[in-house]
């Protein structure tokens, strides 16, 4: 079993959210089975509205979804949510075949199974989507680690993505002693 932890699913959103993109949030039948949007997710962006889906398995095709996405002007897509299979294969094979460039986040879903991952990646990248992990997605993003995200951006790495952590603490040593070294 392919197991992701809620905390890989943060680390996406926080990484993303250090960059304010326009954001779509959507839940199908907050009231029934798929129960509502994690409130985690909607602490991190409180003025963001949630699309209830009415029971819609894919978001694409529910035309308030489409709207809002429509809404943003933007024409490349990084798409996420709760499985890689279903909730983000469906809707972004979609999006592709409307015209949008779409960039898949593979990390940061659940499925029950390595087999499963797989297959979805295989599918979605034969419709034309790019499978990325959210630490690729996020340093994409920022390009340049001067740009004014660089620190927030910097921050979550350090919290988030150990290896990455690690380079940021020998630079904060090094640099504190550069400091008390010159005072």
């Amino acid at each position: 079993m392919l197991k992701v932890t809620r905390l890989q699913v943060f680390n996406h959103i926080m990484a993303i959210e250090a960059f304010n993109l326009p954001t779509v949030l959507t839940t199908s039948l907050s009231q029934g089975p798929n129960g509502p949007c994690i409130p985690e997710v909607l602490s991190l962006f409180p003025d963001v509205p949630v699309i209830d889906r009415p029971g819609i398995i894919s978001a694409w095709d529910d035309p308030e979804c489409v709207a809002a996405i429509e809404k943003t002007g933007r024409k490349n897509l990084i798409m996420a949510g709760v499985t890689i299979d279903v909730c983000l294969a469906f809707a972004a094979m979609q999006a592709v075949e409307a015209g949008y460039t779409v960039y898949g986040v593979v990390d940061a879903f659940g499925t029950l199974e390595v087999t499963i991952r797989e297959h979805a990646v295989a599918r979605m990248k034969e419709h034309g989507i790019t499978p990325m992990n959210w630490t690729t997605v996020a340093a994409e993003l920022q390009r340049d680690w001067t740009l004014p995200t660089g620190k927030d951006l910097g921050r979550v790495f350090h919290d988030h993505y150990h290896s990455y952590g690690l380079l940021i603490d020998s630079f904060e040593s090094k640099s504190a002693n550069m400091v008390q070294k010159a005072s």
